[in-house]
């Protein structure tokens, strides 16, 4: 089971995303964690990564495929894999599809969260994060159990990204419909793309997710 989720910042992507790894096993790939863990490891790409971040540049899209082609070779993503916030180009969607082409494999299903802006909006600023297991919650919709208290770990102690506000939200918002909403014709196109209402409670989101991988 090999997947993409699409949707804008706050669309539900990591909530969801949790829960298939939860449910089936698989791998959530993130490239930040993936450039970090190469960097740690000092892998070949790891190596070539640190010395472009050493020098303040951007890692290039070359980098970026060959440290996700180098994590998916991994023993743990023998039976899939989510990708998590990647690609978030049609360059980067291209490659990733010639990089998995290479290997044999193939990406059968792309996930597009859809939901109203305003609705992002409010979902965005009203989260939060335990500080100690970084378990997702939010103000309005997804509240610990107990007031204050982590539900995974019991932490008392939670925190907010300081880009969680409205002003940033509308600028990420306008970086995703510049970038990386092209792909939803993208993925279309190719008849791999599958829409799930993302304004539906999470459960709803999740059951209507789960009807879309009963298939695969």
């Amino acid at each position: 089971m090999r997947l993409i989720l699409l949707g804008p910042p706050g669309a539900g992507k990591g909530t969801q995303a949790q829960r298939i790894v939860e449910t089936h096993g698989i791998p959530q790939l993130s490239t930040g964690d993936m450039l970090r863990a190469a960097v740690a490891a000092q892998t070949e790409v790891g190596k070539r990564a640190k010395a472009v971040m050493d020098a303040g540049k951007l890692v290039s899209d070359e980098i970026v495929i060959a440290i996700v082609s180098e994590r998916i070779d991994q023993p743990d993503c023998a039976n899939g894999f989510i990708l998590d916030g990647f690609p978030r180009t049609l360059v980067q969607a291209d490659a990733t599809e010639q990089m998995l082409a290479a290997k044999g494999l193939d990406l059968p299903t792309v996930i597009e969260l859809k939901v109203d802006d305003e609705v992002l909006t409010e979902r965005i600023a009203g989260r939060y994060t335990c500080a100690n297991c970084g378990t997702g919650y939010h103000d309005d919709n997804l509240k610990p159990k107990v007031e204050g208290v982590c539900d995974k770990c019991g932490s008392t102690h939670f925190k907010r990204r300081p880009d969680d506000n409205r002003d940033t939200v509308v600028a990420r918002l306008q970086t995703y419909y510049k970038e990386t909403s092209p792909l939803i014709g993208y993925y279309y196109a190719k008849g791999k793309l599958q829409s799930v209402d993302g304004m539906a409670d999470i459960d709803t989101v999740t059951a209507d997710i789960e009807k879309i991988l009963a298939k695969l």
